[in-house]
């Protein structure tokens, strides 16, 4: 009996060696660079580093023991089990500029091409069939990009949030850098870049409260609070970073991914109010409260910050978290209805212009969900 054990485990280890040499080969490139030379001077060089990685002014609290007995409690719709409605995008849509100077269009989860008096920004492009660094193992997209990379406008700028896989995308960065794109990018994040073949005048890389200054718009990297890492050995090598956009007309916020923090309110008292908020709502769980904010601390986020009009993000797209996959935006809107809020929720590839005020239909399933009462989300050290 110890014979075949022994066998059993000698295969099952020869297996997951296997697997594991072949993941590390064929992802290799996509999981990117560490920092050295001049770039990594700067970076030791940063408030926010310290002992070889950047920390959070408020840290992390992780409930371990509470992650695992979540997945007992796992919705039975993390993922929709029909298509998503997403609006068909021609590429002739933005031919034409926005009326009013501002317009918005998100393309599900947290890429968005915003444009702002003139001038187009990209976020977080997610254009891959997976979130991962392989082709064949992550989580998948739910539906194809209402729109091709290159059939976008050009773009005055894309912006990156911080290095995990949801908001760096390798491929769709190498696709972007083919058409000459710029790329403005936290601290650190300029090596994966430069490793993939962006070349070094092409990105600008900012520290928080730092900015990017281009013809009549400021890009300024606010503070968030979360992490980064796209391997076991790099947890936090790289800064992650908010962005507000602030044009002569208007003013644009994106939190990246975030809990909820006290520099919020220093973000909204520096550099808003904001005609439009951009930020994170979905992909959390009451045991990890302060890397996601959760639908109701994100319209206190939304308000902190002075925003007229908030879009939730980070939903919709990928199953990351545990919750049913329309739940976010229910939450959502029940919160924003207590606080008073306006909330636009357009369908993946829909463009709008805040500043009008703009109405959407309801064009997500009604599906169960849990409500703030039965999954508080409450981040640590928030106030």
């Amino acid at each position: 009996m110890w014979r075949l054990t022994k066998r059993a485990l000698q295969l099952l280890f020869a297996a997951f060696s296997l697997f594991s040499l072949v993941a590390l080969v064929q992802g290799w490139t996509a999981f990117g660079k560490h920092a050295v030379g001049a770039r990594l001077r700067r970076m030791q060089h940063s408030p926010h580093y310290r002992d070889g990685h950047f920390v959070n002014p408020q840290p992390l609290y992780n409930d371990y023991g509470g992650m695992l007995s979540g997945m007992w409690h796992k919705s039975d719709h993390v993922n929709p089990d029909r298509p998503v409605d997403v609006a068909s995008l021609s590429p002739h849509a933005f031919d034409a500029p926005p009326a009013s100077g501002l317009r918005v269009t998100w393309f599900g989860h947290s890429s968005m091409l915003l444009e702002i008096d003139g001038k187009r920004i990209l976020t977080d492009p997610m254009w891959s069939e997976r979130a991962s660094p392989l082709t064949w193992l992550g989580p998948e997209r739910w539906y194809p990009p209402p729109i091709a990379l290159e059939a976008l406008p050009k773009l005055d700028a894309v912006v990156i949030s911080h290095d995990h896989y949801d908001h760096l995308d390798y491929r769709s960065i190498v696709r972007l850098s083919e058409l000459g794109v710029k790329f403005v990018v936290p601290l650190g994040v300029g090596a994966h870049l430069e490793y993939w073949g962006v070349p070094p005048e092409r990105i600008i890389e900012l520290d928080w409260w730092e900015r990017a200054e281009l013809p009549d718009l400021s890009i300024v990297a606010t503070p968030a609070r979360h992490a980064s890492g796209r391997f076991l050995f790099d947890k936090d090598a790289t800064l992650w970073a908010g962005y507000a956009i602030v044009g002569p007309r208007h003013r644009a916020y994106y939190s990246g991914d975030t809990g909820l923090f006290p520099a919020l309110r220093e973000i909204g008292e520096k550099l808003g109010p904001f005609d439009i908020t951009l930020i994170e709502t979905g992909q959390y769980n009451r045991a990890w409260p302060d890397w996601h904010s959760g639908p109701e601390q994100a319209l206190r986020a939304h308000q902190l910050v002075r925003g007229e009009v908030m879009l939730p993000v980070h939903w919709a797209l990928l199953g990351l978290a545990l919750h049913g996959w329309t739940e976010p935006v229910e939450r959502s809107l029940v919160a924003a209805d207590q606080r008073h809020a306006l909330l636009v929720t357009p369908r993946p590839g829909e463009p709008f212009e805040p500043t009008t005020h703009p109405h959407f239909a309801r064009w997500w399933p009604a599906l169960p969900w849990q409500t703030a009462a039965q999954d508080p989300i409450v981040s640590t050290n928030a106030e």
